[in-house]
């Protein structure tokens, strides 16, 4: 497993001690470029996306995906880029 992917497995584990429903859509090169994590926050269904990078300076968020968590801030949901379960509970207030 990468660290990226160890650290998507610490966001999904956090995300389901909360009870926080998410998807991760399938990237396959085709149609639009998403980030990692599609969230509902209970109880109001407030829109949280994660974006999940480790911190060895390899991953850098690009540009589609800065534009897509812009786009949930401007809508008035939440949008983190995370390192760890940490970083989203502190982005939720958890």
């Amino acid at each position: 497993m990468t660290p990226e992917g160890w650290t998507k497995d610490d966001i999904k584990k956090g995300l389901k001690a909360h009870g926080i429903p998410y998807s991760m859509p399938v990237q396959t090169g085709y149609g639009k470029r998403m980030v990692d994590f599609y969230c509902t926050l209970p109880p109001d269904g407030r829109a949280l996306l994660i974006e999940a990078k480790r911190s060895n300076g390899k991953g850098r968020v690009t540009a589609i995906q800065n534009k897509i968590l812009a786009d949930n801030r401007l809508a008035g949901g939440i949008s983190v880029v995370a390192e760890c379960w940490f970083d989203v509970a502190r982005a939720i207030g958890k």
